[in-house]
């Protein structure tokens, strides 16, 4: 019978985005086509919300990102400055990002296996990733600590991950975790979907030991601060990997604002880089352009590029590291600036 150790040999590694610089090829690609010309103009176009002083950027993770090798991504365009907030799904952040920032890995695996059998060794699969189960199952008993240590009450996601990445840094680890270096920057980590992830099974464990006096997750309240991150902005840009709850949470703040009687213009830069269709009417592919019809985004500086995030990501940050635009951009720590009692515009 085959070990568990017979599957989980060899980590992931995070590819580095500064240990190559991909401003040629991209300047090149620009004078290509299809989705090469598509890349080099979103490049550009991130570089030109990097350069605009007023521009508050949003970076948006939907999918199975930080498994696949690309949490050093990320890191980078949090730790300089080249995202402001930062919304995404809960497996990114917490089954992924927090639990390898609490020691463990994800291993280079094969959809050509005996899923029955990755079953009876705990070892959980994510297309040709493997994960162990019983580690994962720290992470959520992880979560459930941190909920049994906060006074009973309802906490925005983003509340709750700023107390996960307090975790990290009181224990001295996780230091190239996406959650640690955005806690670090007061970087607003927004998670819609909250309990779709393994902070749900952590907040259901603790929420059933404390029936009576827990913390919830308030998503409305995550969509309420996001909101005031928009309305206070002068100008606002997407970066979007995948689609889903991410891209459609961070788009709908614009009508969020016009709902409140805060009309603000709409998202002036947006970049995503997606494989789905948008034939079927699905949110994931649906087009940039077709956003601007609702509102959300406008036209002109957005740019779709049709591709697998792998692939094309590590290029995107690894240009807009190169150019530096990003050096003469400071820090807005919004998280902090959220604490704070909300004082809207008139």
């Amino acid at each position: 019978m085959p070990k568990k150790e017979d599957y989980l040999r060899e980590p992931i590694r995070h590819i580095d985005p500064k240990s190559f610089n991909a401003v040629p090829i991209l300047e090149a690609m620009a004078y290509m086509s299809y989705q090469a010309r598509n890349l080099a103009r979103a490049a550009k176009i991130y570089d030109q919300m990097l350069a605009d002083r007023d521009c508050t950027i949003i970076l948006c993770l939907a999918g199975s990102l930080i498994n696949a090798g690309l949490k050093l991504c990320v890191v980078d365009l949090l730790r300089h400055n080249m995202a402001d907030a930062v919304v995404a799904t809960g497996a990114n952040i917490v089954d992924q990002d927090f639990f390898e920032a609490l020691g463990f890995k994800h291993y280079i695996g094969s959809p050509d296996v005996d899923d029955n059998e990755l079953r009876e060794l705990h070892i959980d699969r994510i297309y040709d990733t493997f994960i162990d189960e019983d580690e994962l199952r720290i992470c959520d008993h992880t979560v459930t600590e941190i909920a049994d240590s906060l006074p009973p009450g309802v906490y925005s996601s983003r509340e709750f991950v700023r107390e996960m990445g307090r975790y990290l840094v009181e224990r001295g680890i996780g230091q190239d975790s996406i959650v640690r270096v955005a806690y670090e920057k007061a970087i607003p980590i927004f998670i819609p979907a909250f309990s779709d992830c393994s902070a749900g099974f952590g907040l259901v464990l603790h929420q059933w030991k404390r029936p009576e006096s827990h913390v919830a997750i308030d998503s409305v309240r995550d969509f309420r601060e996001l909101t005031r991150i928009k309305i206070a902005a002068k100008e606002t840009g997407l970066v979007m990997i995948g689609g889903g709850v991410p891209k459609n949470f961070a788009q709908d703040v614009t009508v969020a604002a016009d709902v409140l009687g805060f009309p603000v213009p709409m998202h002036k830069y947006a970049i995503q880089i997606t494989t789905a269709d948008v034939r079927d009417g699905g949110l994931s592919g649906s087009t940039l352009k077709e956003a601007s019809s609702w509102g959300k985004v406008a036209q002109g500086l957005a740019e779709m590029v049709w591709a697998e995030a792998t692939l094309v990501f590590p290029l995107l940050v690894s240009y807009v590291y190169h150019k530096g635009t990003w050096r003469a951009r400071q820090e807005k720590r919004l998280s902090e600036w959220l604490d704070q009692p909300a004082h809207l515009p008139a």
